[in-house]
């Protein structure tokens, strides 16, 4: 039967990478400021939803996903390694 959870439990298999990213961001970005980036670009999320992101307690559409990329200028197999 198909689980719609990763090995470890979490809700997204990205969120490790979001935060990895994020802190090689210039000036260590913090997630309120990476909030406000994806606001700015039309994602509506708050820096609790990035937080839940990046614990993995929050699911990512495919949509936010694409977005996620756009803004941290990386790949999706980047996000996805």
């Amino acid at each position: 039967m198909y689980k719609n959870r990763a090995n470890d439990g979490r809700n997204n298999v990205v969120g490790l990478k979001i935060r990895e990213i994020r802190k090689e961001l210039k000036n260590n970005v913090s997630q309120r400021e990476l909030a406000e980036m994806f606001q700015m670009a039309g994602l509506d999320v708050d820096k609790n939803a990035v937080q839940r992101m990046e614990s993995g307690e929050r699911f990512i559409t495919d949509i936010e996903l694409r977005m996620i990329a756009l803004v941290l200028d990386v790949s999706f197999d980047k996000l996805l390694s």
